[in-house]
């Protein structure tokens, strides 16, 4: 056996072991998100809050379930939908660089989110977001996937008269700037206390999400996820383009459509309830490319879903600065963690003619 065929009979059984350890790690961060912040608390009392049984402190199992628990969900599945958001929209753009806060696709679904506070202001059925109800967090939800839509809708129209990505990009940060300011001037009109709600929203945080909340969250983001997972065949057959789509007997038009749905459903569902989290979708996609090696859908998906949530939630543990009281812009946490990696993908295009790699 040559030297070649050694290494590729070491890697194959490596790599299979990947998903167990990103499994356990994803286990243990989810734990250390609930057992550290300003008050914390045993791993082990942890682990025992969340069988049911009765911790050394009764406090202890009100911060759990009331406060931590639904935070390290909500980072969970919106490290996961940003990611295959993220994933979706690198491969129907075949650009390495897309994602919900690159294309404007979060600035559009504030652009809903925003829409739904005003008008609930002005027709005073509501005074602030959590005073909405389940009908209302309901509408947030359809507000902020119909705003995402759309400015995907408008990217993809945009994309095709385009053939250059970096052009794409401009355009795309050129409709979110535009984005935000139609929402500026929503909030003029706004009362202050509005106002510091939505701005402190734009800020992006995990914690804000209760469990009235969740369960408008999470079968939303669940079902997307799931939708993702059947798009897998169909995300392939676009990796080298439509027309060998097309040869593959891929309807195109439909695909797309679905392609565009999930992301937008993903993207919004998360910037409606956690605020417009940016990075993570288009970082997370590419460590799973190189971690795999791989470009099948079939293998990323579950991958990025994993590995998002991992990100997720060590930039929650590091906005809450275990042991303080002080606690950071979610997405000045996110910027540090996904500036690296997007610095890494612009500089990489410059030896490489094709994506994805």
């Amino acid at each position: 056996m040559s030297e070649k065929d050694k290494s590729k009979s070491l890697y194959f059984p490596l790599k299979y072991l990947i998903f167990p350890t990103l499994l356990i790690i994803l286990f243990l961060t989810f734990l250390l998100d609930i057992a550290l912040g300003s008050a914390q608390i045993p791993l082990n009392q942890v682990i025992t809050v969340l069988l049911g049984e009765q911790p050394e402190k009764s406090a202890w199992t009100t911060i759990i379930l009331k406060f931590r628990l639904p935070k390290a969900l909500t980072a969970t599945l919106a490290g996961a939908a940003l990611g295959v958001s993220g994933l979706q929209m690198q491969t129907l753009f075949r650009n390495p660089l897309a994602g919900p806060f690159v294309l404007g696709i979060s600035s559009g679904a504030s652009l809903g989110v925003a829409l739904v506070l005003l008008t609930a202001s002005a027709t005073g059925t509501a005074t602030y977001l959590k005073d909405l109800g389940v009908w209302g967090d309901f509408g947030l939800v359809i507000a902020a996937s119909l705003g995402a839509a759309s400015s995907l809708a408008i990217m993809l129209v945009v994309s095709r008269r385009l053939q250059d990505t970096m052009t794409l990009l401009i355009l795309g940060l050129l409709f979110g700037y535009a984005t935000t300011s139609i929402v500026s001037i929503f909030l003029q009109f706004s009362s202050k206390e509005r106002i510091q709600s939505y701005l402190l929203w734009t800020f992006g945080s995990f914690a804000g999400v209760t469990w009235r909340q969740m369960i408008i969250l999470a079968p939303t983001i669940v079902l997307a996820l799931f939708a993702a997972l059947l798009l897998s065949k169909p995300l392939n057959a676009l990796l080298l383009g439509e027309s060998y789509a097309r040869s593959l007997g891929l309807t195109v038009q439909k695909a797309r459509f679905s392609i565009i749905s999930s992301a937008s459903i993903l993207a919004g569902a998360i910037t409606a309830f956690c605020g417009p989290i940016a990075f993570l979708g288009v970082a997370i996609p590419h460590l799973c490319r190189n971690l795999f090696n791989t470009s099948d859908h079939r293998v990323l998906i579950p991958a990025v879903m994993i590995m998002g949530a991992i990100l997720a939630l060590i930039a929650d543990l590091l906005a809450q600065l275990p042991g303080s009281q002080i606690t950071l812009p979610l997405n000045a946490v996110t910027a540090l963690i996904g500036t690296p990696v997007v610095t890494w993908v612009i500089v990489r295009r410059n030896s490489q003619k094709s994506f994805p790699t």
